[in-house]
């Protein structure tokens, strides 16, 4: 306990508020995902994280995608709760956005002998945000319909 607390107290701020934003939000999204489907938590996180695109630094945006998934990932191992696939991919994908950061949640299945099997992952610029490996490609995702953001109701 005491290291992973030593480990934190070491993480600059953005990176301790990502963690804590993340720890929080994992479970709630499960739970969203339970209780009101897949449609209503994605609409709910962009409601509430959604901040306008913005003209931003690549370097910069690249580096804020990097420490986002980091700190997503650091939140499901270090966390109590540990959520399926596809919240914390929701998770990351609305902090994401929170930072004016486009990004598109990728639904995909496959089948394993004679099982179906799903999995869920954030893509920008065809680019895995939160996959170490490949793992994603093993899949057949869902067309951009299904899995980009929803329009916003004006």
């Amino acid at each position: 306990m005491l290291e992973r607390l030593r480990r934190f107290s070491v993480l600059d701020g953005p990176a301790q508020k990502l963690f804590l934003q993340s720890l929080a939000l994992l479970p709630l999204v499960s739970l969203s995902l339970r209780w009101s489907g897949f449609r209503a938590t994605q609409t709910a996180l962009q409601r509430i994280f959604r901040n306008p695109l913005q003209e931003q630094n690549p370097d910069h945006v690249s580096r804020q995608i990097a420490l986002t998934a980091h700190m997503v990932n650091a939140a499901d191992r270090h966390g109590v709760f540990h959520p399926s696939c596809l919240a914390k991919s929701l998770t990351l994908w609305g902090l994401l956005g929170r930072q004016g950061i486009d990004s598109r949640l990728r639904i995909g299945i496959r089948k394993e002998k004679d099982n179906f099997e799903a999995h869920a992952w954030v893509e920008r610029e065809g680019t895995a945000l939160n996959e170490p490996e490949e793992h994603h490609r093993h899949y057949a995702a869902f067309d951009a319909a299904f899995s980009s953001q929803p329009e916003e109701k004006h």
